[in-house]
């Protein structure tokens, strides 16, 4: 980094995938964090499983439900067969803006779950109709293990249907506000997703989210906790995944 590139920084510029963004830093903001950097892998949790190094993903011409891996660098791929373990940051996170970005292949399932409980889908769902909360950009149902795996409620459907076709590269934002809780640990708020993109269509404002989502709606919540990638429901790749910390809930 450049003596120039050093004083934007302490003027409050952002360093970005390596370049200085553009935009000032404002009182309620933190410098983006990449969560795909250098090292791919080195902001989440060991064991990595099968996840693997790449420089792009393209589903597989011979099977049109698996991607294949290219040479290089800034992607991460869920493995040769699509099922590997979920990816948890390495640090804990609670009010925060993020970015990612994914491509699934046909009849994919993947998510992304803030603070490891509240899952934004990752779904093949470009030729829906009639949308649930199962589909790309929903929030997910609650469900329940036994007898077998089942939805119990219709979760939040997106907006509108903002899904890509498989194979190619999609676009998630996400504002997202953590629950609150008292100094006895009695929750106070719920978790809030203000706002939620896909592919550049809002599918979700101010949206109260009363308890995790899926069958971990039993688990305890928290304030902070890692963010988790899922990989054990089908292939999927990312690249520039990048987070950043906000201040305290707008009025």
């Amino acid at each position: 980094m450049n003596h120039r590139m050093l004083v934007m920084l302490a003027a409050g510029f952002v360093w970005v995938g390596g370049t200085v963004s553009a935009g000032r830093l404002q009182e309620h903001e933190s410098p983006w964090i990449e969560l795909i950097g250098e090292d791919e892998l080195g902001a989440w949790k060991k064991p990595h499983g099968q996840w693997q190094k790449a420089g792009d993903a393209q589903v597989d011409p011979k099977n049109p439900r698996r991607l294949i891996a290219t040479p290089g660098r800034g992607v991460i791929v869920n493995g040769p067969t699509g099922k590997t373990a979920n990816l948890f940051t390495t640090r804990d996170f609670g009010d925060i803006e993020a970015h990612f970005e994914f491509l699934i292949p046909q009849g994919s399932n993947s998510g992304v779950k803030l603070e490891g409980l509240y899952e934004i889908q990752i779904f093949d769902s470009h030729a829906k109709k009639t949308l649930d909360g199962s589909d790309c950009g929903g929030i997910y149902p609650k469900a329940e293990m036994l007898p077998r795996y089942h939805h119990t409620d219709q979760g939040v459907p997106p907006r509108v249907n903002a899904a890509k076709r498989a194979g190619e590269w999609q676009t998630l934002d996400i504002v997202f506000r953590a629950p609150r809780f008292d100094s006895q640990g009695n929750k106070t708020r719920d978790a809030r997703l203000e706002r939620v993109v896909l592919n550049d269509k809002v599918v979700h404002e101010n949206v109260d989210v009363k308890y995790p989502t899926g069958h971990y709606y039993r688990l305890k919540e928290r304030a902070r906790a890692p963010i988790m990638l899922q990989a054990d429901h089908g292939p999927v790749a990312f690249r520039r995944i990048r987070v950043r910390e906000l201040a305290g809930p707008k009025p």
